[in-house]
């Protein structure tokens, strides 16, 4: 048996989950509401405030299967009833960040400012800096897979550089640093 995938989903409270046709698992909670298509060979049933997901074979297909489709609805459970949170840190002099509803603009160093447009489903946050720290942008969501893609993307823009740590970067992220050129002593 697959340890992620014999484990039952538990149920909050304020959480309702439905089984459509079509082995369609629907998902409703606080935050929003979601839903999974699940393979048909996997079976789901819901009973006593728990999701449980069984598996016909032992095939590696099956096994595969039976822990992915487990852990994607456990993530939709905790995503409508928690949420997901992702913080980044721009590292960089003049590095900024502003958010006006769905619309970010960052100033990188380029020539130019970047502007990117979220989902709906994406809410940001950019709360207010001190002098001394550095920007900082908080993505939430209830949608784990879409926040996280947001994320890297927005990463993607100015990437953390090895030598001086400048770039967007995940807050508490441990980059690895790079010592640069030493002067020859003559």
């Amino acid at each position: 048996m697959s340890r992620i995938g014999k484990l039952p989903v538990n149920l909050p409270a304020g959480v309702s989950v439905e089984l459509l046709d079509g082995n369609v698992v629907k998902v409703k909670g606080p935050l929003g509401e979601m839903t999974q298509k699940v393979d048909p060979d996997i079976k789901v049933t819901i009973e006593d405030n728990e999701i449980k997901f069984t598996r016909p074979t032992d095939q590696p297909r099956h096994r595969s299967m039976h822990g992915l489709y487990r852990a994607l609805v456990h993530n939709m459970v905790v995503g409508v009833s928690e949420g997901f949170e992702i913080k980044q840190e721009l590292v960089g002099v003049g590095y900024r960040v502003a958010a006006q509803g769905q619309m970010l603009t960052f100033s990188l160093g380029y020539s130019h400012e970047i502007q990117m447009m979220l989902p709906p489903e994406v809410k940001a946050e950019v709360p207010d800096i001190k002098k001394g720290e550095t920007p900082k942008l908080v993505l939430k969501s209830c949608d784990k897979q879409l926040v996280g893609q947001i994320a890297a993307k927005i990463r993607s823009f100015r990437e953390p550089e090895p030598y001086k740590g400048k770039g967007i970067k995940f807050v508490g992220e441990q980059l690895r640093r790079k010592a640069g050129k030493t002067a020859t002593a003559k």
